[in-house]
């Protein structure tokens, strides 16, 4: 008897919301398990790192890796399953963009550990986390600390994607799907279980090419139910993110948060939000002024709504945002 794909999901630094969106999958993992057998997923299997050690490369026939590189752990786990697996694919927008956890990239490893350990904690002696500390009963260790969060493939190479965070349960069974059923697979470097366009594209609210006097919070005002969220000054991600997920969250009345990361053609997808932004503010009011610094002071004045831009325009693809540090 011809033996099942072996499958395997490993969990990097996130926050575990793919492994939901699997586990999600409910009665249908009867389904794929019937046709592949899940041999390593830590949270699901009891299997362990000499387990997969022990393979042969290229024995695992798929791997969906997610949450971003922080450690050195995560390397080098990044680095074994690529080496263990015919097709590996960075699941979920940690993986895939370096997630809400590359924020931490606008301040730095050392500002990082300073804000969470001395600042941030009851720490009289301030102490941060060592590599190494000598205990009586042995030497305890953490991994390293990266200078900077990474998406996978900026560490290894990487067949496909699947953004979101988490990935709708249901594209992710699509995925599954395709991969145990020996369909042929897409071209190499395919964003999978989402579209090309943005995510307005799936919206049903009307748009008009309204220009806005300023921005609001979602807490401000209560929503028309049927006019484009932008267009009623709350930020919606919609023209800066791919389509795939249905519009979801504008469907009740909350804002495109950007999760699916910029559609196929855009690269930043902060710096496509900032610009759509400045499209749809309203400035004339202020053409008529002729010093530039007053001007500057009224859009600045106008976006104080926004308190985070770079939380709000690049949370979850802000490894891959040209404003990120090196």
């Amino acid at each position: 008897m011809e033996s099942k794909p072996k499958l395997a999901i490993y969990w990097s630094s996130g926050c575990g919301g793919c492994e939901i969106a699997f586990a999600n999958l409910h009665e249908r993992l009867l389904s794929l398990v019937q046709r592949a057998d899940l041999v390593f997923c830590p949270c699901l299997v009891d299997a362990k790192r000499q387990d997969v050690e022990a393979m042969a490369d290229g024995e695992l026939a798929l791997t969906l890796l997610d949450g971003a590189i922080r450690t050195e752990e995560n390397e080098e786990w990044a680095h074994l399953l690529r080496r263990k697996s015919r097709t590996l694919v960075a699941m979920g927008a940690c993986a895939h963009g370096g997630g809400i956890p590359a924020l931490a990239n606008l301040h730095g490893r050392d500002a990082l550990l300073e804000r969470v350990f001395r600042d941030g904690t009851e720490n009289p002696l301030s102490v941060v986390p060592e590599r190494e500390v000598r205990v009586p009963e042995g030497v305890l260790a953490l991994p390293g600390l990266h200078v900077r969060v990474r998406p996978v493939a900026e560490v290894v190479d990487v067949d496909y994607a699947i953004p979101g965070c988490p990935p709708e349960s249901d594209h992710l069974w699509n995925v599954l799907a395709l991969f145990v059923s020996g369909a042929p697979l897409p071209p190499r470097g395919a964003v999978l279980g989402a579209t090309a366009s943005s995510a307005c594209a799936e919206c049903g609210r009307k748009r008009s090419n309204k220009r806005v006097q300023g921005f609001r919070r979602t807490w401000e005002l209560e929503p028309d139910p049927e006019q484009c969220l932008l267009e009623q000054g709350i930020v919606c991600m919609g023209p800066a993110t791919r389509g795939g997920c249905g519009a979801r969250c504008p469907s009740v009345q909350m804002p495109c948060i950007g999760c699916y990361g910029p559609p196929e053609g855009v690269y930043d997808q902060s710096a496509k939000m900032v610009s759509t932004l400045g499209a749809i503010l309203d400035i004339a009011p202020i053409r008529g002024l002729r010093d530039e610094a007053e001007i500057a002071d009224r859009v600045d004045a106008s976006l104080d709504a926004i308190p985070d831009i770079a939380g709000v325009a690049g949370k979850f693809y802000p490894a891959r945002s040209a404003g990120r540090r090196s």
